[in-house]
C-alpha cells in the first residue's frame, strides 16, 4: 500500500514530448532580423539593378536602335525609323562586313580545332600530377589573366619587322602584324596562345570531377589509356564540354582588343566586333548602323547561350 502513492506520482508525470515535426522544426527556427532582411535583400537587389542597367537594357537598346538611323547627335524625339534597312546594308553594301565574318569563322575555326585540342592535352598532362605540375599550371594559366591588349604588345616584341625575335632568329624581314595576307595568322597563334591555358583549367577542373572508379573498371576490362579517356572520361565530362563550345564561340565573337592594338581592325584583321566600335564610336558615328552589326553578333552569341543553358537545365532534371 506504501507504493500506490508513488505509482499514481509516476502515472501523474507527463509523457515525454514527441518527436519535433517538420512543422515544429519550423516554428523552433530563429526568425530573420530586420538587419538579415535588408542584407538578403541588397544582395539581391544590387546584383539585379546592375545586370539590369548594364547589360539587359543595353541588349534591348542595342536592338531598338538598329531599325534607326540615329547618328547620336540629334534628340531622340527625332530618331528616324527605317526598320531593316540597315541590315540589308550590312550584308549588301558593306564591303567590310564579309570579311569580317570570315575572319571571325577562321578565329572560331583556329580556336576550336588548334588551341582547344592542345588545352585538352596538357589538362590530360597535369591531371596525372607529373613533377612540376604546380608551376607548369601557373605558367600556361599566366595568360588568361592578362589581357588581349597587353598579349598584342607582348606579342609585337615577337612580330616586330625590324627588332622582332621571330625576323631576328629567321634573318627574314616579314612584316607580320602589317602584311593582310599574314596578319591574322600571326594574330591567331597570340589568341591562341591565350585561349589554350583557359581551355586547359576548364578540362582540368573537369578531370578532378570524373569518378576514379570508372578509370578503374576500364582498365580492369583492359582498356588503354587513350580509349578509357575517349570512350568514358570525355563522354562524361558532357557539361565540359558544352561550356568549352560555348565560350569558344563567344571568344571568336567578342575578339576585338588584339586587332584593335595592332591595326583598328583594318587592312586584313577586319571583325565584326571591331566593326561595331568603328561605327558606334568612330568619326561615322552612325549608331543605327553601328547596332544593327552588335544585334548580329548579340543573336550568334544567344543561340549558344541558349543551348548551353538547356544542356546544363536537362542535366539538373536527371
Amino acid at each position: 500500500m506504501s507504493d500506490l502513492p508513488l505509482i499514481q506520482a509516476d502515472r501523474a508525470v507527463p509523457p515525454p514530448a514527441a518527436t519535433t515535426t517538420n512543422g515544429g522544426r519550423g516554428r523552433r527556427l530563429r526568425l530573420l532580423s530586420r538587419t538579415d532582411r535588408v542584407v538578403i535583400t541588397l544582395m539581391v537587389l544590387v546584383p539585379l539593378l546592375l545586370v539590369t542597367g548594364l547589360v539587359w537594357l543595353p541588349a534591348v537598346a542595342t536592338v531598338l536602335l538598329s531599325g534607326t538611323n540615329w547618328d547620336g547627335i540629334g534628340p531622340i524625339g527625332e530618331i528616324e525609323w527605317v526598320g531593316a534597312k540597315n541590315y540589308d546594308d550590312v550584308v549588301n553594301i558593306y564591303p567590310p562586313f564579309v570579311p569580317a565574318v570570315q575572319n571571325n569563322l577562321l578565329w572560331l575555326a583556329a580556336l576550336f580545332v588548334v588551341a582547344t585540342p592542345i588545352g585538352m592535352f596538357l589538362a590530360v598532362l597535369l591531371d596525372k600530377e607529373l613533377r612540376g605540375s604546380r608551376f607548369y599550371q601557373t605558367a600556361l594559366y599566366l595568360p588568361v589573366v592578362l589581357s588581349l591588349a597587353l598579349i598584342g604588345f607582348i606579342w609585337q616584341l615577337i612580330y616586330s619587322r625590324d627588332q622582332g625575335l621571330l625576323n631576328g632568329v629567321f634573318g627574314g624581314e616579314t612584316d607580320w602584324y602589317g602584311d593582310p595576307d599574314v596578319n591574322i595568322w600571326a594574330v591567331l597563334v597570340a589568341a591562341g596562345w591565350r585561349h589554350v591555358g583557359y581551355i586547359m583549367l576548364l578540362y582540368l577542373a573537369g578531370l578532378k570531377g570524373v569518378d576514379p572508379s570508372l578509370r578503374e573498371a576500364a582498365a580492369v576490362d583492359g582498356s588503354s589509356e587513350t580509349s578509357t579517356f575517349f570512350r568514358v572520361v570525355f563522354p562524361v565530362m558532357r557539361p565540359i564540354n558544352v561550356i568549352v563550345l560555348v565560350v569558344t564561340v563567344i571568344e571568336s565573337l567578342r575578339a576585338f582588343d588584339l586587332v584593335w592594338v595592332i591595326n583598328k581592325g583594318r587592312n586584313g584583321l577586319e571583325l565584326i566586333s571591331a566593326l561595331v566600335t568603328q561605327n558606334v564610336v568612330g568619326e561615322a558615328s552612325r549608331i543605327g548602323f553601328g547596332s544593327a552589326l552588335a544585334t548580329i553578333m548579340l543573336a550568334v552569341s544567344l543561340v549558344f547561350i541558349t543551348i548551353y543553358l538547356w544542356t546544363v537545365m536537362r542535366e539538373d532534371k536527371r
